[in-house]
């Protein structure tokens, strides 16, 4: 393991690679501890119990209750994200012609994303300033400053936006997961010190039993991790044959090979997605708190609350089932099959061959989907059944951590392979 990271760090490109992704997150980090002009820091960090508060919290990182201009982090990018692939799929034809356009059609459709995550951005920021003018959270009371908010939390949603695009050209991994990766991470220490508030300073006489306490919880948390890389890890093999061909004066003799389909294709992409789209009728709920309609979602829509694990989970399979048709195009996979003379033995090629891959491609995300649901609900059990309610970490939270750092060692990994033949993956 030494002799790998000795190697990845020889390589220059990899070098700066590596140095200038840990130079974006240092200066995120540090921008977390700007607040925004006008807000009164301590009474937004007394109202802990908003379920919304710490769920946002949760995912920037810590500076949604410091209200620092990276307080709203990349949900509005998420949010943006989500309804440019929805509406690709069908929806708006010129989308869906620019997808297939190749990369002239995709940085139209990056375009697109921008300018949306920026519009969502301020009107979540004028959301969230109305909100915190009528809690009294606001020290300043006058329209000019309520602006002067709004400006500096989209500047901020938006220079995170800029710096997620920076790590994906420049970096290693994909940005915005990695600072989402990174906001997660940086909370593990205010869940230490919650623990043992919890646990060692409420009950000093029962020091036996709340350290046997915190081993069943680590071992709890690194079985979840190893179930959760093993399924990520997990290929479904479809064996393809290849006819023997002759191009030109070149004959290009038969052979075996497979198409290897993960059991999960779609990564954390469908948790990211379910928790920002359960965001959104909360959110609006809280501005319209005197409403019967928004009371109803305020007591019933809250995060972890029961009707909240219902939908979160039934939206993880909804969209794990969508994006792994994105990610897997079985029509493509056919077409390109039957033009390079390959076939699935058993299965004719053209339309049947389509359809044998659509179900298999159903059969494992049937299980690929009920594992994310249920990995997203475990953790939250796990600290109710040991009494840390006030301790934030759900399986969402596990799923981006592994998904995200499996996701950046297989990018060095690759670029080791292209060198020196030899990755961290064994």
């Amino acid at each position: 393991m030494l002799g790998t990271i000795a190697n990845l760090w020889r390589l220059k490109h990899l070098r700066k690679r590596i140095l200038f992704t840990l130079f974006v997150i240092a200066v995120y980090r540090i921008g977390t501890y700007f607040p925004v002009p006008g807000m009164n820091t301590a009474a937004l960090s007394n109202s802990g119990q908003n379920a919304l508060f710490n769920l946002l919290n949760m995912f920037s990182g810590g500076a949604f209750y410091r209200f620092s201009i990276f307080a709203m982090s990349v949900t509005p990018y998420i949010t943006a994200s989500i309804i440019v692939q929805l509406l690709q799929s069908g929806v708006i034809a010129r989308f869906e012609e620019w997808q297939k356009e190749g990369e002239s059609g995709r940085q139209r459709l990056t375009q697109i994303t921008r300018y949306m995550t920026v519009t969502l951005g301020v009107i979540q920021a004028s959301g969230l300033t109305f909100t915190f003018a009528r809690e009294g959270v606001l020290y300043v009371h006058d329209w000019w400053s309520y602006a002067v908010i709004v400006i500096a939390l989209t500047a901020g949603d938006t220079l995170l936006m800029w710096f997620g695009e920076m790590i994906t050209e420049k970096g290693i991994g994909n940005g915005i997961s990695i600072i989402i990766f990174v906001s997660i991470i940086s909370r593990f220490g205010q869940m230490g010190q919650e623990i043992y508030q919890s646990w060692f300073y409420a009950h000093p006489d029962q020091l036996f039993l709340n350290v046997l306490k915190v081993l069943l919880l680590l071992a709890g948390i690194v079985a979840l991790f190893a179930v959760i890389v093993y399924v990520q890890q997990a290929e479904r093999k479809i064996p393809v044959q290849y006819a023997k061909r002759v191009v030109g004066r070149t004959v290009y003799s038969g052979q075996q090979t497979h198409i290897p389909l993960k059991v999960n294709a779609a990564g954390v992409i469908p948790v990211i997605f379910a928790v920002s789209l359960l965001m959104v009728p909360y959110t609006i709920a809280t501005y319209f708190a005197k409403h019967v309609w928004a009371e109803a979602v305020l007591r019933y829509l809250y995060p972890n609350s029961a009707w909240y694990v219902v939908a979160e989970v039934l939206l993880i399979i909804v969209f794990t089932f969508f994006y792994t048709h994105v990610q897997i195009n079985p029509e493509q996979l056919a077409e390109q099959l039957q033009k390079h003379a390959g076939y699935i033995p058993g299965v004719r090629p053209g339309q049947d061959t389509e359809e044998y891959i659509v179900r298999v491609v159903n059969r494992i995300t049937v299980f690929g989907s009920l594992f994310l649901g249920v990995i997203s609900v475990l953790p939250f059990l796990l600290l109710s059944g040991m009494n840390l309610n006030s301790v934030y970490l759900g399986g969402t939270s596990l799923l981006i951590i592994v998904g995200v750092a499996l996701q950046t060692m297989q990018q060095m990994e690759g670029q080791l392979l292209q060198r020196h033949y030899r990755g961290f993956i064994r």
